[in-house]
């Protein structure tokens, strides 16, 4: 309860509110949050302090200067604590319309990297074939909006971007298989969205998923090509680099 006190009291004052809002999905500066406001940067070091002992901010230290961004998860926990009734979430009685449409629950496996190109690059490097397929090592093509790679140890990936909304998402439908051309009309739904960050972009995969195996299998997957992403996303958009595709090996190694 005392820290729930101490949250309410720093989201008295309209300028630590406003300050949550600006930092809310970025990382921002003391100095560039004070420019903001008509109050002297002292005082929004003050209100900062306040919001760092309520834990509502999160910083970080970038050479002389100290990084701030607002921590979502206890804003969103405190309004789950506070004002959310649970019978928000009791569908209402008596509702004919419901029995005319389907619906499912889908467990969704969520990847982040965090990469050194902004944003409008990040973004080209998953919709230009060239790019896309000098970070990842692998051969791409990317048509008429659908793709085609074979992994290096065989595995051949299909799918189409369903949605492309440049530079911040990329909707795909998509399936692979070993050794065999995906079989059509079993696609696997993702979402690659792309937010900026103040040295870079930051890239998340949300990918639908069935069951825990497919989701076990999916954390894999996207970390690997997250992982060549970072690795190599700085080097794919620079056309002095020479490309390199990685040599053909067996799905599974044996260990000695």
């Amino acid at each position: 309860m005392r820290d729930i006190q101490r949250i309410l009291d720093a989201l008295t004052s309209p300028i630590r509110r406003e300050i949550l809002t600006l930092i809310w999905d970025r990382d921002l500066p003391a100095g560039e949050i004070a420019a903001v406001f008509q109050v002297t940067a002292p005082t929004v070091s003050q209100h900062l302090a306040v919001l760092r002992a309520a834990d509502l901010v999160s910083m970080e230290p970038d050479g002389n200067f100290r990084r701030y961004r607002a921590r979502q998860d206890v804003l969103r926990g405190l309004h789950a604590a506070l004002w959310e009734d649970p019978a928000k979430w009791e569908p209402a009685d008596d509702i004919p319309e419901s029995s005319l449409a389907a619906a499912r629950t889908t467990p969704v496996v969520v990847a982040t990297v965090d990469v050194d190109t902004d944003r409008e690059t990040t973004f080209t490097a998953f919709t230009d074939p060239v790019v896309y397929s000098r970070w990842l090592g692998a051969p791409v093509t990317i048509v008429d909006g659908r793709f085609s790679c074979t992994m290096e140890w065989g595995t051949r990936v299909r799918g189409t971007y369903d949605v492309v909304a440049p530079p911040e998402l990329l909707a795909i439908s998509w399936d692979f298989d070993d050794d065999a051309v995906p079989i059509p009309g079993r696609a696997l739904t993702g979402y690659v969205r792309f937010r900026a960050r103040p040295h870079g972009c930051r890239v998340e995969v949300h990918q639908l998923v069935d069951t825990l195996r497919q989701a076990e299998f999916m954390e894999t997957a996207w970390t690997l090509v997250l992982g060549r992403l970072k690795a190599g996303v700085v080097a794919a958009v620079d056309t002095r680099t020479p490309s390199r595709t990685r040599a053909a090996r067996p799905k599974r190694r044996r260990s000695a």
